[in-house]
């Protein structure tokens, strides 16, 4: 899509972002937001490319909201294949949601005893 080897009804196109509707939607107005340098995924984005894109990610939410007078809107990125990513060039997907839509995502929420709470915090504050 930003070859322009593929049709894309765009919404955004500027010298960092690209943003289009995607083509199999949750609900009328999903959106992707990519950047146009190649990043396999979320994490390898580069300061310079990643707030032109989350910026971006910011406005088209407030305008999908707006203009299809959605109850709310959900921002997500898959990244790696155990998170659902299947198309390995960075995206951020969003959806516009309303309230009788039916879409769940499905919760398989877990607990933490406090020590594991602690434990895991400070593997995780390692890498900060």
């Amino acid at each position: 899509i930003v070859a322009g080897s593929e049709k894309a009804e765009i919404l955004v196109d500027d010298e960092k972002v690209l943003a289009f509707l995607d083509i199999r939607p949750f609900n009328y107005g999903h959106s992707l937001v990519i950047p146009k340098n190649h990043y396999e995924n979320f994490s390898e984005v580069t300061e310079e490319d990643l707030f032109p894109m989350i910026k971006s990610v910011q406005e088209i939410s407030k305008a999908i909201k707006s203009s299809l007078n959605a109850d709310g809107f959900n921002v997500l990125s898959n990244n790696g294949a155990a998170a659902g990513q299947t198309i390995y060039h960075c995206h951020f997907h969003i959806i516009p949601r309303f309230t009788s839509d039916g879409f769940k995502f499905k919760m398989n929420l877990k607990e933490y005893s406090e020590d594991e709470m602690k434990e895991v915090a400070v593997k995780i504050k390692k890498y900060l």
